[in-house]
């Protein structure tokens, strides 16, 4: 079993947005991985942050991204931060990875960068998400089948796009 896309990005690109509408026009179901660790657990990312730390938050997540990758067949959207580990990037290679990039304002915008995204709390959360997005833009791009930039698109618009984008894709 393998998922039909994976949608990947920072925060603010729309994988969950993106991932559901994807899913309902390829008649599969949607999986977010946050979603499964928070059920998993009974708590919120941001509580799993704050009280045990990234590294175990990390932790949850990996073993949530192996669980769906071999459990789900729609569509699966993984946490911003999921790629960073090199076990799952390694266990993305030959699925059909969509790459859902945002620049700097739009991704702002969208966030609100708020406390609700841990990764982003702090004195100054613009210059937060901006070294974020520098630092994983070359992971995401080392692990996606597909790019789409977000910015100036509505989420059909996205949709559209990435459906066109994976059916020009070569079969592996």
């Amino acid at each position: 079993m393998s998922p039909r896309a994976i949608v990947i990005g920072p925060p603010g690109a729309g994988k969950t947005t993106i991932g559901r509408l994807l899913a309902e026009r390829l008649d599969v179901r949607f999986r977010d991985t946050d979603a499964d660790v928070v059920e998993s657990t009974g708590r919120e990312i941001p509580d799993i942050f704050a009280n045990d730390g990234e590294p175990a938050f990390r932790a949850l997540e990996e073993r949530a991204v192996d669980t769906a990758l071999r459990e789900h067949d729609g569509v699966l959207a993984l946490g911003g931060g999921a790629v960073l580990s090199e076990l799952t990037r390694e266990r993305l290679a030959g699925h059909p990875v969509v790459f859902l990039s945002v620049g700097l304002a739009e991704g702002a915008r969208r966030v609100g960068l708020s406390a609700a995204r841990p990764l982003l709390a702090g004195v100054n959360p613009r210059a937060t998400f901006k070294a974020l997005l520098d630092a994983r833009l070359p992971i995401y791009r080392s692990v996606a089948a597909v790019e789409v930039a977000t910015d100036e698109l509505e989420p059909a618009q996205v949709v559209d796009r990435v459906v066109e984008d994976l059916a020009a894709r070569p079969s592996r």
